[in-house]
């Protein structure tokens, strides 16, 4: 599942079962092993703690960050086998609320999604006026799960491989187009063994919850308390299924669907269907401020412009580096934030207005952090073809994403190329476990949603909700920005406050009206 930092339902569409798992697939591995191996590793942890110090002079961080690293089992099936280490950060609690002290709750750890996406920059958010009185209260902690970063980092391909360009994007690809691309899937599959070894078989996403219990211990915190955003969500309700006991409070912030027969293939076909209505969302909002942008004074005008863009790239890049997948992948990220809208837009404006500068900036492909990109995208190819069954039959995936892309043209079949060396990987897949909590079991958790976000469509959230007992599900209405705790929303941010600093949460679900949306800029 595509998620931001790179990332509806479909409606009364019929979307092919995974009714069986391939050949070679696993159980999800939650026997004696690996629940005595992950208290061996936390147990070591606590006793050992973790050295904080200043962070390396190539991270470039102020002074208020710390940087450490704690050590786990690379199998926890055998702790006193192989470790690696996960690089940590921390700025502690500044203990103030303005002049007002403030006591210390212990620490807030917090993942950003991806798979693939670092939460090391996460602490410094507390600068931030909405992040204030919870940093007064609690030491900020982001870390590199595994794979990420220096945390034993995975590699797939050339990172060099990422700057090439321009590329095609066809909402409807040729026969031809197809077999290119999944010969670049099966390409990608053997690179990451290749690269990375067979220990990649490692990184999934049972053990970046197992992981996140060793860190809780190396903290010296004797329970969790976690914010989780997008997949952050996902192996925090797999921490919740197997370590209720170690929860304290609990965010869920985007909610990826846990429902084992959504995680990962189906959860993509969802994702496709519902960027469609985010991209009619911003082809409104684009249409509205025609006087501003020239793109058209409805929804399908603009729709046309925006071909007319993709033509014309593809007939001639701009700058030589930016093409229709280029121009695609801009625009998907403005389906994540709505922040995005007015710079895509005036880019979109100056471009078939004449100046293509605007678009070569915000789409272009850049040296700078091409090494973290392709760190980044290894990862989410990783845990995602290791944590879950997928088709392996080529006709599945092109049956499924041909009926969906009749009525979601806009994203399908570039998540296709995004998720398809998980049909060629070399490597057995787990079965997702089965999300769930009773009654009691569980403290009280908050899941934040937006009601039209696209990266994660709502219904994971109500999905998410229903499997967890005593969860409070905040509902941002009529919005769809992805990651939503902490924002612009007041509404929301007063829930996430009352339940960080208070343990306090309202009846079983409660809504929030819609963020102010962006106003429009005039093009440059």
């Amino acid at each position: 599942m595509r998620a931001a930092a790179l990332y509806g339902t479909a409606g009364s569409l019929v979307l092919t079962a995974l009714v069986a798992s391939p050949a070679g697939s696993a159980q999800p591995r939650l026997g004696r092993s690996e629940l005595h191996g992950t208290a061996v590793a936390a147990q070591r942890a606590a006793a050992e703690g973790i050295r904080f110090g200043n962070c390396s002079q190539e991270q470039d961080t102020p002074g208020s960050l710390q940087c450490g690293t704690v050590e786990v089992p690379l199998d926890y099936a055998h702790p006193e086998g192989k470790k690696i280490k996960l690089t940590v950060s921390r700025v502690k609690a500044t203990g103030k609320n303005g002049k007002r002290p403030v006591p210390r709750q212990g620490s807030l750890v917090f993942n950003p999604g991806g798979p693939g996406a670092s939460g090391m920059y996460f602490p410094l958010i507390g600068m931030i006026p909405e992040w204030k009185r919870i940093a007064a209260a609690y030491d900020l902690v982001g870390y590199a799960p595994r794979g990420v970063g220096r945390s034993a980092p995975l590699s797939c391909q050339d990172p060099k491989q990422l700057l090439k360009g321009p590329s095609q994007s066809p909402t409807y690809p040729s026969e031809s187009y197809k077999e290119e691309r999944i010969a670049g899937a099966k390409a990608y599959a053997r690179g990451c063994v290749e690269r990375s070894g067979r220990e990649i078989r490692h990184f999934s996403s049972l053990n970046n919850a197992r992981d996140l219990d060793v860190l809780r211990a190396a903290l010296g915190e004797r329970k969790l308390t976690f914010m989780g955003a997008s997949y952050g969500t996902y192996f925090a309700s797999l921490y919740a299924t197997l370590f209720p006991s170690h929860v304290r409070r609990m965010v869920f912030d985007s909610a990826v669907n846990p429902d084992p027969e959504k995680v990962w293939y189906r959860n993509n076909l969802d994702q496709s269907a519902a960027f469609e209505g985010r991209w009619a969302d911003f082809r409104a909002w684009m249409a509205k401020h025609d006087k501003v942008y020239g793109l058209g004074r409805t929804p399908e005008e603009v729709l046309r412009s925006y071909e007319r863009a993709r033509a014309r790239l593809a007939a001639e890049p701009a700058g030589g580096k930016v093409g229709p997948g280029q121009l695609q992948s801009a625009f998907l990220q403005a389906g994540y934030y709505d922040d995005y809208w007015p710079h895509r837009a005036q880019a979109l404006s100056a471009y078939l207005k004449g100046d293509p500068q605007p678009l070569i900036r915000q789409a272009g492909p850049y040296p700078e952090g091409v090494e973290e990109r392709e760190n980044g995208k290894a990862v989410y190819t990783a845990i995602e073809c290791n944590d879950a069954p997928w088709p392996r039959a080529w006709h599945t995936w092109d049956r499924d994403n041909t009926r969906l892309a009749r009525v979601a043209p806009f994203e399908t079949w570039d998540n296709v190329w995004m998720n398809l060396p998980c049909a060629y990987w070399p490597l057995s897949r787990q079965r997702p476990l089965d999300v769930r909590t009773s009654p009691g079991e569980l403290p009280p958790t908050l899941i934040l949603a937006a009601e039209r976000d696209a990266a994660t469509p709502y219904t994971g959230a109500l999905e998410l909700h229903r499997r967890l007992s005593d969860s409070v599900l905040v509902t941002e209405q009529a919005s769809g920005s992805h990651g939503i705790g902490g924002g612009s929303n007041e509404c929301v941010n007063r829930y996430l406050d009352a339940y960080l600093l208070e343990g306090k949460l309202p009846a079983r679900r409660a809504t929030c009206a819609p963020h102010k949306e962006p106003g429009p800029g005039a093009p440059r």
